[in-house]
């Protein structure tokens, strides 16, 4: 069975259980949003009328590469100390992502870092893997937001919480911009230490995405234990 090279780090997750049914991420529809940021709005409610004084933002990294695990991060920010330049990750340099990371762990009121692996998105595909990552990030929170708002357009499932799904609210909700920057840099490291145990995949120059370089030496070396069989390039050259 494939060892998860995922270091331990304080306050953050790490599932080590096998393949999870899809009860566990099921999607529901999202509520619609406008207007200001949510979490600046020191009045917002949630759908019950109370007023929210813990916000949580959750994010994702790695649905669409070949390989590897896709991570999920959720962040409590703290107004009192707001943290300047959080944006999508993906508009962020690496340098300042990791100088962002440091801020966002030390400023914000709680943070959790969770996964799905592999084997689990293989399982039950990667729409419910992410779903499923998103869930456990954010039932790790030492605290427990009376809001929490999801990148993208879908919920994972879970009684006891007032969710909302904004579509690129990585852009729009600092607290979701905080998740996606802990969750891609955490995935950045997983493959870092994916490239020293795989090194003829060369995963740390394309982080497991289906670039020209990785379909190559894919075709050129056949599947390794963390590829995603469920994805169409790696089960290809499987039964190619």
């Amino acid at each position: 069975m494939h060892e998860n090279p995922i270091a331990k780090l304080a306050g953050v997750f790490h599932p080590t259980s096998g393949a999870t049914v899809d009860r566990f991420a099921m999607a529901t529809q999202p509520s619609a949003i406008n207007g200001p940021p949510l979490w600046q709005r020191g009045d917002f409610e949630s759908d019950d009328g109370r007023e929210c004084r813990l916000v949580a933002g959750i994010d994702e990294a790695g649905r669409g590469p070949l390989a590897g695990s896709v991570v999920a991060a959720a962040v409590i920010l703290d107004p009192r100390f707001p943290i300047a330049g959080l944006t999508d990750s993906k508009k962020l340099s690496e340098s300042r992502r990791i100088s962002l990371e440091a801020e966002i762990k030390h400023q914000a009121r709680a943070w959790a870092i969770a996964e799905a692996s592999h084997d689990e998105v293989d399982a039950i595909n990667i729409l419910q893997a992410s779903l499923l990552a998103m869930k456990r990030a954010l039932l790790s929170l030492k605290l427990k937001p009376q809001q929490v708002l999801v990148d993208g357009n879908r919920l994972p499932s879970l009684d006891g919480y007032s969710m909302r799904a904004i579509v690129k609210g990585d852009l729009s909700e600092p607290c979701i911009s905080a998740a996606s920057i802990l969750a891609k840099n955490f995935r950045d490291r997983q493959m870092l230490e994916l490239d020293r145990r795989y090194p003829e995949y060369q995963f740390a120059r394309h982080k497991g995405y289906p670039t020209a370089l990785h379909r190559e030496l894919l075709a050129k070396h056949g599947a390794c234990t963390v590829h995603r069989r469920s994805f169409k390039p790696v089960r290809d050259v499987l039964h190619g």
